[in-house]
């Protein structure tokens, strides 16, 4: 799958059922020995000055599901927000 398509899915939260936000928002970390995608990095919150509040990592191990519209993400406290 390319990003691009990725990129317009919404992710879910499984255990609560939220939207986090879209793939297209985030951050990609990437291992730079392997090339993999380690997690994801999406903002949270923002200012009137389009300045982001913080963002949450997702670990691409918490990816459950990619269906044809979003993404299933089982966050079960695994995932951590920074604040900056």
């Amino acid at each position: 799958m390319r990003w691009s398509e990725f990129a317009d899915k919404e992710l879910i939260d499984v255990d609560g059922g939220e939207k986090i936000g879209t793939a297209g928002q985030a951050d990609l970390v990437i291992d730079d020995r392997t090339g993999k995608i380690r997690s994801m990095l999406l903002p949270v919150g923002s200012s009137w000055f389009g300045k982001k509040q913080g963002e949450i990592e997702i670990s691409w191990h918490q990816i459950r599901k990619v269906g044809p519209e979003m993404v299933i993400v089982e966050s079960s406290g695994k995932g951590r927000l920074y604040q900056k």
